[in-house]
């Protein structure tokens, strides 16, 4: 799932001119759940702290004051989750823990946690130290809602290219998103990246072409769109 570029322009200007004093204004920040087969959503996500309500949890606050925190509210991780799930037609689930004064994710898209494999949650490719009502978020954000993520071997950025000319050959960079460090032997659109990170891709077709890196042991990046021309 894709949020249109000129709906992600449009709230981006809102924001800019919407702004206020408060620190729990609107706030545009990117937002992308892997699974363990597919990705679920990417996109951004207009949000801010605001009550969320699960069938398993109910409704409680998630706006960062969360278990004492802070002591002022502001957009959470989980609130840019709820807000995308709303709007984007997909379901999620979690339990409320009053000691934690937050929810546990169990569910995303229908892909549950099991008794080894457990939803996971990063801000700009960390993992985050509290729960996700208690993190803040600011503009820009990058928020990874990842399956398994704490048995990868790594959590996969991929950078390149936004226009390529068809049947020319253009080079993209495989990462670990958390370390930076360049990884080896992962996929993009059928070619291999080599030890350092590099991966040469021609496009045979022009238009607008979505790629992303995949490595067995690690979470899938995100997708870089490429413009091709003849």
């Amino acid at each position: 799932m894709r949020f249109p570029i000129l709906a992600a322009v449009s709230c981006f200007l809102a924001t800019l001119v919407q702004c206020s004093p408060t620190p729990n204004h609107k706030t545009l920040v990117s937002l992308r759940i892997e699974g363990e087969d597919k990705t679920i959503f990417e996109g951004v996500v207009l949000t801010k702290g605001h009550d969320i309500t699960t069938a398993l949890g109910g409704t409680h606050h998630c706006d960062g004051t969360n278990n004492g925190a802070s002591t002022t509210p502001g957009p959470t991780p989980n609130a840019a989750l709820d807000d995308a799930a709303k709007l984007h037609d997909f379901a999620f689930d979690g339990a409320f823990f009053p000691e934690f004064d937050d929810f546990l994710i169990s569910s995303i898209g229908g892909e549950a946690n099991t008794d080894t494999q457990f939803w996971t949650t990063l801000v700009n490719f960390q993992f985050i130290p509290v729960g996700g009502c208690q993190q803040k978020v600011q503009l820009g954000d990058e928020i990874l809602y990842a399956f398994d993520g704490f048995s990868k071997a790594h959590i996969l950025k991929l950078s390149g290219p936004v226009v390529a000319r068809k049947n020319h050959p253009v080079v993209f960079t495989v990462t670990d998103g958390s370390t930076g460090a360049p990884v080896a032997g992962a996929s993009v659109d059928g070619q291999i990246s080599g030890v350092d990170g590099k991966v040469s891709v021609t496009f045979a077709k022009t238009g607008l072409n979505g790629v992303k890196a995949q490595k067995d042991d690690s979470v899938r990046s995100n997708q870089v769109d490429v413009v091709v021309v003849a």
